[in-house]
């Protein structure tokens, strides 16, 4: 049985997920895209999903193999996104992804007012939706979304610790 929790420091709500449920679909697919990720870089990806539930952009870390700082999986995402959209809003839009985003992808994610985020395991050292601090709730925040934690909260922190172990090991 999978639960995931709405704004885990905030108002922590344990609630189960349905396993027909749409964000099971893609974050299995996320975790699937990260594996492969995960052979050259750290095995994080988004993907942008519009109102009718079609994906508008996707992205990977790339910081390390194009030596951008900004080469995070939301941020790439949310690119291509307002590429397809042809608008740099996305109120009707959500974006999941197999790690909390940084504080930098969750200030991007509110400006570029995201409808929703759903992601998998909890970043308690860099989490900006609650992990470490939650943007989403700060006074400054002028757009005010939806933020869903824990779904496949177990797979997700798995394939990054697996990654870490090995490379780790390489070392």
């Amino acid at each position: 049985m999978n639960y995931f929790f709405e704004n885990r420091n905030s108002n922590c709500v344990q609630k189960e997920v349905n396993p027909n449920s749409e964000y099971l679909k893609w974050m299995k697919f996320v975790l699937r895209r990260a594996k492969e990720v995960g052979k050259v870089e750290l095995p994080i990806v988004a993907v942008v999903i519009d109102e009718k539930g079609r994906c508008i952009g996707r992205g990977s870390n790339n910081r390390n193999s194009k030596n951008d700082p900004l080469g995070h999986a939301e941020i790439i995402a949310l690119k291509q996104a307002s590429l397809v959209k042809n608008d740099w809003r996305f109120n009707e839009c959500e974006i999941i992804t197999n790690l909390e985003p940084c504080t930098m992808c969750a200030a991007a994610l509110i400006q570029a007012r995201m409808g929703r985020v759903i992601y998998g395991a909890y970043d308690e050292k860099r989490g900006g939706l609650g992990g470490s601090i939650d943007l989403s709730n700060h006074k400054s925040s002028h757009h005010k979304m939806e933020v869903i934690g824990g779904i496949l909260e177990a797979e997700c922190k798995e394939s990054l610790q697996v990654w870490f172990k090995r490379l780790r090991s390489v070392k």
